[in-house]
């Protein structure tokens, strides 16, 4: 029925693949280097819109389409799955990554000579990691993500980036050595390193194949706990940031999310019905990492005074968050949770490139000066103006900032309001609300008091606090991918009811793993008799 079909799951990994490897040869041509770029990176956006639709309108048994690469069954040979979930990321990382390729046309994209092939590298990583069905192929994906990332965190080579870079290298060759060492346990323990294989296989262990299981399990946990900043293995995440390039740093968010997705996904896939797991491999693990990383991140933002170093706290709030609910279970409670990934992802990446945008109009003179009088409670003299007329660059940079810090803290009436209105309603309406429910309600509002504070402060001394203030020069490709960006978030936000209820179907469908078991292992390989 669907062999045409199936072949479009392939599409997003192949096509960046042979893009970055075709952009590698054109040496010295960025005109044309962009273009392509640009349309590699339109058609997949494309092609994401395209498996959202596929997905949620059963045009595939239970909305799960499998691709057979190399037509081997599954769990010899490799396969990638989309679903729901993959589909919404896959539709992120496209609206990411186009505003990202916009907004870097003016000078990053010639800061180096390889940039656009990296870029389409990490997109293939990045495709990758959302789409495959198995743990090896994981790995590779995730190497070529990371592989990519550490080339484009060097971009410029400003000595500041370039020691960020070297911290970043380590911490996540560490972090792929844990990746393989879990790989190699669970494979030792179950024979197999297809997902669905390897949920299947890991309710007839006998102890001692559990026991090994479950500590490939937890070593793998602290590769994807990692990337996903959870406390205290985020440390990392603040300073490289800050030292990105803003196109870097708002894909980097983007990247942040590929480990909660990797935890959602085997989570749900294998161990959430495992009841006699280890305490580390429950869903207390999770909520008691989640709410520590919560916490963390709201006292580094309020801590912070460096915009890049605050962007990275916002975004330790948003995996904080993440990892909170997901622990905590339930499926209104992820299916919120994923409307606030969707809406802090853009959110986040937005602000990474208006940063960049704000620092033209920044005077670190008159903001040492604000905060003097701050601390001190001096008054300024009054005022007898009737007013200033606001430049429109300048009054285009303070509402994209303002719609920003809205919907990071959560104010209405934005997609982050809906997203933490929806989180509260569902864990009030969990169940019996106990101790643990309150203080993660309470930590999530604190956190959101603490993000006002920290940004509305900054946003004072940046905007208000400067009346010699110049007007900055802005380029159209460089207003328009933090603008689109945020026009996603209020798009969200307009269509919240049916965005909510893509959510709940696709939370439902995790919580009944066994479709997505069945339709992997029930996919046959392409014949002459079922081919198209």
């Amino acid at each position: 029925m669907s062999t045409t079909l199936d072949l479009l799951i392939m599409l997003p990994v192949l096509l960046p693949l042979l893009l970055g490897a075709v952009l590698v040869l054109l040496g010295g041509r960025p005109t044309l280097k962009f273009a392509l770029n640009l349309g590699g990176t339109l058609a997949l956006l494309v092609l994401a819109l395209t498996l959202y639709w596929l997905t949620d309108h059963d045009v595939w048994p239970d909305g799960v389409g499998v691709y057979l690469a190399g037509n081997w069954v599954a769990p010899f040979g490799i396969t990638m799955v989309v679903d729901r979930l993959a589909a919404l990321m896959l539709l992120l990382a496209a609206l990411i990554a186009t505003a990202a390729l916009l907004y870097s046309l003016r000078r990053w994209s010639r800061a180096g000579v390889h940039f656009h092939s990296l870029f389409q590298f990490l997109l293939a990583g990045i495709n990758g990691s959302f789409l495959t069905g198995d743990l090896f192929n994981l790995f590779v994906f995730f190497e070529i993500m990371l592989a990519a990332s550490y080339g484009l965190l060097l971009l410029g080579l400003q000595p500041g980036r370039v020691r960020a870079s070297m911290q970043y290298v380590v911490i996540n060759l560490v972090a792929s050595s844990f990746f393989l060492i879990g790989v190699a346990l669970i494979y030792a323990a179950c024979g197999t390193l297809n997902m669905a294989d390897l949920a299947v296989r890991a309710a007839t262990l006998d102890d001692g194949q559990r026991l090994l299981l479950e500590t490939g399990a937890a070593v793998l946990a602290i590769a994807f706990l990692t990337k996903s900043a959870m406390w205290p293995l985020g440390f990392w995440l603040p300073t490289t940031y800050a030292a990105a390039a803003p196109p870097v740093a708002a894909m980097l968010v983007l990247m942040t999310k590929v480990g909660i997705y990797v935890i959602v996904r085997l989570w749900l896939l294998v161990f959430a019905e495992q009841q006699d797991s280890w305490a580390a491999l429950s869903g207390s693990a999770l909520v008691a990492g989640g709410l520590l990383t919560l916490a963390f991140g709201t006292l580094g933002l309020l801590g912070s005074q460096e915009p890049g170093r605050m962007a990275g706290f916002c975004a330790i709030i948003s995996s904080g968050t993440l990892l909170a609910v997901i622990g905590y279970g339930g499926t209104a409670v992820v299916g919120a949770a994923l409307f606030y990934l969707a809406s802090s992802t853009l959110a986040v990446a937005a602000f990474m490139l208006l940063l960049d945008l704000i620092g033209r109009v920044r005077n670190p003179s008159v903001e040492m000066l604000a905060i003097t009088m701050e601390a001190f409670d001096i008054d300024d003299a009054p005022d007898d103006s009737a007013g200033v007329a606001i430049p429109a660059a300048t009054a285009f940079l303070g509402l994209s900032f303002m719609a920003c810090v809205l919907i990071i803290t959560g104010l209405p009436p934005l997609s982050g309001f809906v997203a933490k209105f929806s989180l509260f309603h569902a864990l009030l309406n969990a169940g019996a609300i106990s101790a643990l429910t309150l203080g993660l309600i309470a930590l999530v509002v604190v956190s959101g008091l603490a993000a006002i504070i920290s940004l509305m402060r900054f946003g004072v001394r940046v905007f208000w606090s400067n009346p010699d203030m110049q007007p900055p020069r802005l380029h159209p490709s460089e207003a328009l991918p933090a603008s689109g960006l945020l026009l996603a978030c209020i798009a969200l936000s307009i269509a919240a009811g049916p965005a909510s209820s893509y959510m709940d179907r696709t939370a439902s469908a995790l919580h009944e793993p066994q479709l997505y078991i069945e339709r992997v292992l029930s996919t046959r390989p392409v014949t002459t008799e079922n081919a198209p």
